[in-house]
């Protein structure tokens, strides 16, 4: 902590922080859902930075939520829980990881982002695992199911078929009804887009109906193109697999940081929550959810929300801002959405027919915002109205300290939403209140 305030003093005396005091002109309500207010946009030598303290969930501390509903811990101890995913009888994997080990830094303005965000609890060591969770009796077992996995994230099971995206591939492994461990070599079906910088090494994960494609969501590496247009071949985009021969198309792209792959129940389209571009203002650019369109182009890098160019982006490329497709739904700026699940439970039925939203929260904007769950309504397959606080407290009320970091979401056969606690390296359960 005193070394990155050092650093940051460092960096004020160089006059390189002078604009962080820019902050949030818009009420975060006016920035969501279909026609979210924009601002113009700003340009910094050094973004605006603000993050709170990390500290650990104290004994006996949990987030708080709704009324009518009650939170549970059901593991802790993890090492950066990322993704939860329910299997068939009801056992939940856990993804554990922290971004590749090795990481390049090109620009003074990467360290200082670094350092600032681990302020908040973002470093640390991964587990580079899966790890299995089990219920016996109201106890729940930790076991490692899949070891040595190269910063995993999205995971998805096809019949007796076990598929895991790691940081640069995508991997199966044959699964069993029952089985606590996986000790068979995972086979890897397709490299996707990795190397020494992959800014965006998250790859988040989803399967088709008929387990016959799997969809990956591969996000940029960079924020705006910085590092070359060469360094984003297949990024910021989702890519579509055959599952029985590794053979992979871009499904969609100028989507900046798809995650949270999930299929809207009531149309059956395939639904993304996406991380936006920064450095432009605390007001911009908002992150959303949106439907995504089979050969559709969203903007990235040239543009965002439809039409609105980002100057910043050299050359220009008026030809694919013509055809970049509006958003269906922002969740306000620098939220960092990246958790995704529509709720099609008995247990807690005020939120059937809507989306919960994992925000792990923002580093770059005055005053934060995000670090909560939210869940959204939903009619005849779209989204509307405002979003609402299910699941808060990760931030203290002050915003000086944050204890965990939501990231994914799952669903459990009882109907209770179970989240993985980042930074708090805890996974809640949250179910109705008896």
């Amino acid at each position: 902590m005193k070394n990155y305030q050092r650093l940051l003093s460092a960096c004020v005396l160089a006059g390189l922080l002078s604009s962080c005091d820019n902050s949030s002109q818009i009420d975060p309500k006016k920035q969501t859902g279909a026609d979210p207010e924009l601002p113009k946009a700003q340009n910094f030598l050094m973004p605006p930075m603000k993050v709170p303290e990390g500290i650990p969930w104290k004994s006996g501390e949990m987030p708080k939520v709704a009324d009518g509903l009650k939170i549970e811990k059901i593991a802790e101890g993890l090492k950066h829980p990322r993704q939860v995913y329910v299997l068939p009888n009801n056992d939940v994997l856990v993804a554990e990881s922290n971004g590749p080990a090795k990481k390049l830094i090109f620009r003074p303005k990467e360290l200082i982002m670094g350092l600032v965000q681990k302020s908040s609890g973002k470093g640390g060591e991964g587990g580079n695992r899966i790890t299995l969770l089990r219920n016996t009796g109201g106890k729940w077992e930790k076991h490692t199911f899949i070891a040595q996995v190269n910063s995993p994230f999205g995971i998805q099971l096809t019949g007796n078929t076990l598929w895991i995206a790691s940081a640069d591939s995508l991997i199966k492994y044959p699964y069993q009804t029952g089985e606590t461990e996986i000790t068979a070599p995972g086979e890897v079906v397709t490299l996707l887009p990795g190397g020494p910088i992959n800014h965006h090494w998250t790859k988040s994960l989803l399967a088709s109906p008929d387990g016959s494609k799997l969809y990956v969501g591969v996000g940029s590496n960079s924020n705006i193109t910085e590092n070359g247009i060469g360094a984003e071949d297949r990024r910021a985009t989702i890519l579509e697999v055959d599952a029985a021969t590794g053979a992979s198309r871009i499904f969609a792209s100028g989507l900046r940081n798809p995650t949270g792959l999930q299929w809207e129940p009531q149309s059956g389209k395939l639904w993304a929550v996406v991380n936006e571009r920064d450095e432009i203002g605390s007001d911009l650019v908002p992150d959303y959810m949106t439907s995504v369109q089979e050969h559709g182009f969203y903007g990235w890098p040239y543009s965002y929300y439809g039409q609105h160019v980002d100057e910043r982006v050299k050359p220009a490329r008026p030809d694919l801002v013509e055809k970049a497709i509006k958003p269906d739904y922002a969740i306000s700026s620098h939220v960092a959405p990246l958790g995704l699940l529509f709720y099609t439970g008995e247990n807690m039925p005020q939120y059937r027919d809507g989306a919960f939203v994992s925000e792990h929260g923002s580093w770059n904007r005055k005053p934060l915002n995000g670090y909560q769950v939210m869940w959204v309504k939903f009619e005849k397959g779209k989204p509307v109205g405002l979003p609402q606080p299910v699941v808060t407290g990760f931030l203290t009320d002050d915003q000086k300290q944050v204890r965990g970091l939501p990231v994914g979401l799952a669903m459990d056969k009882q109907g209770g939403v179970l989240i993985a606690d980042d930074a708090g390296n805890v996974v809640w359960r949250v179910s109705k209140a008896q």
